[in-house]
């Protein structure tokens, strides 16, 4: 086709310079005929190409915003959200999504994912030092004069750090001494990980300065420091050994060397070179008072060299940057160019997108660095054993016990966050069938540990041998929260009375929200009589239209199998999977159990009144669930029904609730030890802090692959250890008296 029209101009009489339009026309439109075909793909790649980000789910609007952006670049960014940087890294080895924005620690899981290849291509560097090959490279400096001729001579010596847990003033010296056999046994399985670590450094060293929070659990803090009190006599306030401290941080430590009796310190290079006035990347050198003829670098084979020459590296932090899949790797010059032009624009408008989603700002660039994998990213820098840092064999593990597949998935995601993120001893998960098996195999130290509603614990105490260790905090409402009756503000119910022969929705058996605290107020009330036993039959009678009490069938109970029926009537199986076998089961695994199973029943199922607790409402409505049965609802559209007559708005529970209910707590065997015991306190607190403070790293409180209530409530903010019974605890334990008098 073409050849012929281009033949036809050559033998017309009309002049040639009249054709000329004519056959650039046809050109078009016979290029235009090939839009589906390679040519015309590779034409449009090369002039624009559509990159997908993955961000965690709480960046996605700001992540739109950047999006937005008209850049000098063609290239189009589409916001892809996820859960978290855990899912993201999912999702791209998935090809979902493209790239997104990652630390060394999120590079270490990506290169544990088998047969996946994934690509670091742009780097995130400080316009202070752009040239500079990693983040920070960490060195121990010592005085000149030191009389030390190999690393062993480091024993007895004072030593000076940047805090504890820190990279180069803990982390790196800690892993490389182990490496070097100067530190040894880091693995008595007596005592936590972390106290392995300071009785390292404490047997080590003469003195030291490591400050900072030795555990998050403020008496094993104490207890840590007085048992090893050298490691803080070089501190400026050796009693407290805490943040502020004019020797500790990476300035703190040479300060300590040079000026309070510490004869080596750990810290950056960047650090050392501003201490003494030398030039610092593209800044010149700034005299001050330090005198840095007087001090050398001690290297890894234990030579010296002046901190005036090129710095011998113990190890060194690769910068963040942003990771991509193997196949997108291959053209991401569009993308680069974008992030660039992006980062312009963000820094001119104070763009609140930069820092958040790229993580950029004024002091930072991106840059461009030669495609890599991360695993050899990591390893150029020596920083994979840093953060694998592992002592074993043996090799210590926390035990969580889990009863869905869900949930081991969503554990097994945390072991692997945790792990990169510096959090020891490393969580194993143990699937059970049940909550009582759980509870079981805790007791026989095949698990752990498990989290438990209230009512579950005073079972597991009093028939497995088990106790709490922690409690699930709740925001404003803080270790506690409130159990509450919901019903529809259309409907015509106004008090218990008017329940008798409704249908309710429960959370489960045993549970507070769901059963004890509505069993304790029919009881009270006089509509179910005391000692009228097995009060599930009770329940039977009084909502005699049918129920959803998940886990009614369990064989535990003994119930008559018209009872269990009536009791399991409303309850549906696993919705999603369409899977009836699962009906009246009571983990996760029928759709209505726990709190929002319970609240989702009342709306699906066509339940008369939901017993859940005092956050399930707004957590449900007002487009706080996206799922296609909440995705509509409005809080408005319910209240809660009062024990004493009336009604109120679900924002009223502190006035208007059945019963203020401790909070779940994670419970473990009673014949643990003390030092076990302290040493899963300190994991699940560090974990607790860490992923609270960034939840865009792993979400440990929330849902996961849309199912609720997975390890913790999503309702938790937060851990904390438990010290002696509270009043709550006290008054709940008067209602179990009563609920228990029949067992």
């Amino acid at each position: 086709m073409f050849i012929n029209m281009r033949s036809s101009t050559r033998t017309t009489s009309t002049a040639s310079k009249m054709k000329k339009p004519v056959y650039f026309l046809a050109f078009l439109v016979v290029t235009a005929t090939f839009a589906d075909g390679n040519l015309a793909a590779r034409i449009r790649r090369n002039a624009r190409q559509d990159y997908k980000m993955c961000v965690p789910e709480d960046l996605l609007q700001l992540c739109n915003e950047m999006a937005s952006q008209d850049t000098k670049s063609l290239a189009k960014i589409t916001c892809i959200a996820a859960r978290d940087r855990m899912e993201c890294i999912e999702i791209i080895k998935e090809r979902k999504a493209d790239f997104l924005t990652v630390d060394p620690e999120d590079m270490y899981v990506a290169q544990n994912i088998p047969e996946e290849d994934f690509a670091v291509f742009e780097e995130i560097r400080t316009k202070e030092e752009p040239e500079a090959e990693f983040r920070y490279e960490a060195v121990a400096v010592i005085h000149k004069d030191l009389n030390i001729n190999s690393i062993e001579g480091l024993k007895g010596l004072n030593s000076c750090h940047t805090g504890v847990g820190r990279n180069v003033g803990y982390k790196i010296p800690l892993t490389k001494l182990k490496q070097k056999g100067i530190i040894g046994n880091l693995a008595e399985p007596e005592i936590s990980p972390r106290e392995n670590e300071l009785k390292a450094f404490s047997t080590l060293f003469n003195k030291a300065c490591i400050v900072g929070k030795w555990s998050p659990d403020a008496k094993i803090n104490l207890k840590l420091k007085q048992k090893y009190s050298n490691l803080c006599a070089l501190c400026e306030k050796p009693d407290l050994c805490d943040y502020p401290d004019v020797f500790s941080g990476y300035e703190g430590a040479l300060r300590c060397l040079a000026h309070n009796g510490g004869q080596v310190a750990w810290t950056k290079v960047i650090y050392v070179k501003k201490f003494f006035g030398l030039p610092v990347g593209i800044t010149p050198a700034k005299p001050t008072n330090e005198d840095p003829s007087q001090f050398a670098y001690l290297c890894p084979d234990g030579s010296k060299i002046p901190v005036t020459a090129t710095p011998c590296t113990w190890a060194a932090r690769p910068w963040q940057g942003y990771m991509t899949n193997a196949a997108v790797a291959k053209s991401v010059d569009d993308l680069r160019r974008k992030i660039e032009n992006l980062n312009a624009i963000g820094i001119k408008n104070h763009a609140a997108w930069l820092e958040k989603v790229l993580e950029l700002n004024d002091k930072s660039a991106p840059k461009e660095n030669k495609i890599i994998s991360p695993r050899d990213y990591l390893n150029k820098a020596n920083y994979t054993d840093v953060v694998e840092r592992d002592y074993g064999p043996p090799y210590k593990t926390i035990r969580i016990c889990v009863t869905s597949e869900d949930e081991k998935e969503k554990c097994q995601t945390l072991s692997k966050a945790a792990f990169s993120r510096n959090i020891r001893p490393r969580f194993d998960c143990i699937l059970e069938a049940n909550v009582d098996d759980c509870m079981k195999s805790i007791r026989d130290d095949g698990a752990d540990i498990i989290t438990l509603d209230g009512g579950l614990v005073d079972s597991a105490t009093k028939n497995f041998n088990l106790k709490p260790i922690l409690a699930e905090q709740y925001g404003p409402t803080g270790g506690s929260y409130y159990a509450v009756a919901v019903v529809r503000k259309d409907s015509e119910i106004r008090s218990f009375e008017d329940l008798r022969g409704k249908k309710s929705c429960h959370t489960g058996i045993g549970r507070t929200a769901g059963y004890n605290a509505p069993l304790y107020t029919l009881v009270s009330k006089g509509l179910i009589k005391q000692g009228d036993c097995p009060y599930p039959k009770a329940l039977s009678d009084f909502f005699s239209a049918g129920s959803c009490l998940p886990g009614a069938k369990n064989e535990k109970y003994g119930l008559d199998a018209p009872i269990s029926e009536k009791l399991c009537s409303l309850c549906a199986g696993d919705l999603e999977k369409n899977d009836q076998s699962k009906k009246c089961n009571f983990d996760q695994t029928e759709s209505y159990s726990g709190y929002t199973g319970a609240f989702r029943c009342l709306v699906q199922a066509g339940g008369d009144v939901a017993f859940v607790k005092h956050v399930t409402v707004p957590g449900n409505t007002d487009g706080h669930n996206t799922e296609t049965w909440a995705k509509d609802l409005k809080s408005q559209d319910y209240e809660l029904l009062c024990p004493n007559g009336g009604r109120a708005p679900v924002n009223e529970y502190a006035k208007c609730n059945l019963a203020h209910a401790p909070p779940h707590m994670v419970v473990t065997s009673n014949t643990k030890s003390d030092s076990l015991v302290d040493e899963i306190r300190n994991a699940l607190i560090m974990a607790s802090t860490q992923f609270t403070e960034r939840p865009d790293l792993f979400k440990l409180f929330g849902s996961f692959n849309g199912k609720k209530d997975m390890l913790f409530k999503d309702s938790a903010t937060g851990l904390i250890s438990i010290t002696g019974e509270s009043e709550v605890q006290k008054e709940y334990s008067r209602l179990l008296s009563i609920v228990n008098a029949c067992h």
